[in-house]
């Protein structure tokens, strides 16, 4: 299997959806066990969210399109927790001030963690208690709850990176994030034939719906390269004065740099001449093996150039990675950061590690349609003005990710785990 969380791949529905939900949940508190009050509280940006709101949230979830439509008799924890804690979903009703989460000092995290077990307590209930008709039902929201809730788990480590990125005192978050740099390894070029290719989620198990339709594409032959770009490569960019020179980026890209005061990747700073990156286990020497991260797509573009090679297509990227193993270097490592390539033939950290920028426009497949009820708000409605990443990152809970998984940022963002590997034609 193209190793999507099936969450009821097992025999057994009932037992195994349970044991997933506690699993998946539990994972969110195991990040949060090292964090402070303070901690969680904190938000750095208006694209990130505060710790604590990412834990109601995720609860939110389960609590409005499992719990109040399916059981009349469900008491919510807090009805204003509805407004609250709604992201984006218009048909629920009105949200929150995404920039202002930060304010939110109340509800206390002491709170939220009592609103989390609630949440808990009835969702196990409902599962347990149902009837096998109701459960097969309920499973596409559970499987959707679940996947959501393991996306907000890396967002709630990116926000947290950033904001912690900030506080001079360099806090070391995950003693276990401690790493050791690695062996370089050689860069070499794979050529793929192209012609008319399948795309999109084939599988039997979980995918979200701007995974599909499946449909063909037409790809000229085109080469990868084996393994993404390092930060020994990336820093030979900076050296070169790669932010100094306009004929390298795209014109929004340099605007951006200009505006922005770029001179090198986010969480990098040269200290007495060593170069350093901020990790969530402190600040470290700058590993000159492991794949550059924290990469906009303007800078990796701006790289490519450089390099005289260009980034992939989506398409380019799935067909490349068909037959390569799901595995690598993912969240539950504990290290939440990326690690050097290992030394394997063919291509290298296709998943996990780095997301890959490639120059595809997040936009719907042919024949997608969002689904008519409220949870269709949940991609379709994006498919516009945002770039694609594939592959997962060091902070992708494993069995999260598959080779149609399509994730999408902004051209500016930098504040996630994503890197590039370089695309040409043959």
């Amino acid at each position: 299997m193209d190793a999507a969380t099936d969450f009821s791949a097992h025999a057994g529905l009932r037992p195994t959806l349970l044991a997933d939900y506690a699993r998946v949940r539990a994972f969110s508190e195991t990040l949060t066990r090292p964090l402070s009050p303070e901690d969680m509280i904190v938000q750095s940006m208006a694209d990130a969210s505060p710790t604590k709101w990412h834990l109601a949230h995720t609860s939110w979830f389960f609590e409005t399109f499992i719990l109040k439509a399916q059981n009349a008799s469900y008491r919510v924890f807090d009805a204003a927790y509805e407004y609250l804690f709604n992201s984006y979903y218009n048909g629920i009703g009105a949200q929150f001030s995404r920039p202002d989460r930060g304010v939110l000092s109340r509800p206390r995290v002491d709170e939220i963690r009592a609103y989390r077990a609630h949440v808990d307590a009835a969702m196990q209930d409902l599962l347990g208690g149902c009837n096998d008709a109701t459960l097969r039902a309920l499973r596409p929201l559970i499987e959707l709850g679940l996947n959501h809730e393991q996306q907000h788990q890396e967002l709630l480590l990116t926000d947290l990176k950033h904001a912690m990125s900030l506080n001079p005192l360099h806090p070391v978050v995950y003693e276990r994030a401690a790493m050791a740099a690695g062996a370089a390894v050689d860069f070499n070029w794979i050529d793929f034939a192209g012609g008319l290719c399948e795309i999109g989620w084939r599988g039997n198990g979980f995918a979200f719906d701007n995974e599909g339709p499946v449909h063909q594409v037409f790809l000229r032959p085109y080469r990868l390269a084996s393994r993404p770009v390092t930060n020994a490569e990336f820093l030979a960019f900076v050296l070169d004065g790669g932010y100094r020179n306009a004929r390298l980026w795209l014109s929004d890209g340099w605007a951006t740099v200009k505006r922005e005061g770029w001179t090198q990747p986010i969480y990098w700073k040269e200290i007495d001449g060593v170069w350093c990156e901020y990790t969530l286990a402190g600040l470290r020497a700058l590993d000159p093996a492991a794949p550059a991260s924290h990469i906009s797509f303007f800078e990796a573009a701006a790289y490519a150039e450089w390099a005289g090679a260009r980034l992939p297509s989506e398409f380019e990227w799935e067909v490349a990675s068909a037959g390569v193993p799901v595995a690598g270097h993912f969240a539950d490592s504990g290290t939440f950061h990326p690690q050097a390539a290992p030394k394997t033939p063919g291509l290298q950290q296709m998943f996990g590690d780095v997301w890959e920028w490639t120059q595809s426009a997040y936009a719907p497949y042919p024949g997608f349609k969002a689904d008519a009820d409220v949870v269709g708000e949940y991609n379709g409605k994006f498919m516009v003005n945002q770039l694609v990443l594939r592959g997962g990152s060091c902070a992708t809970p494993a069995g999260h990710i598959r080779s149609s998984y399509r994730n999408f940022f902004y051209s500016h963002h930098r504040w996630q785990f994503s890197g590039l590997r370089l695309a040409e034609d043959v």
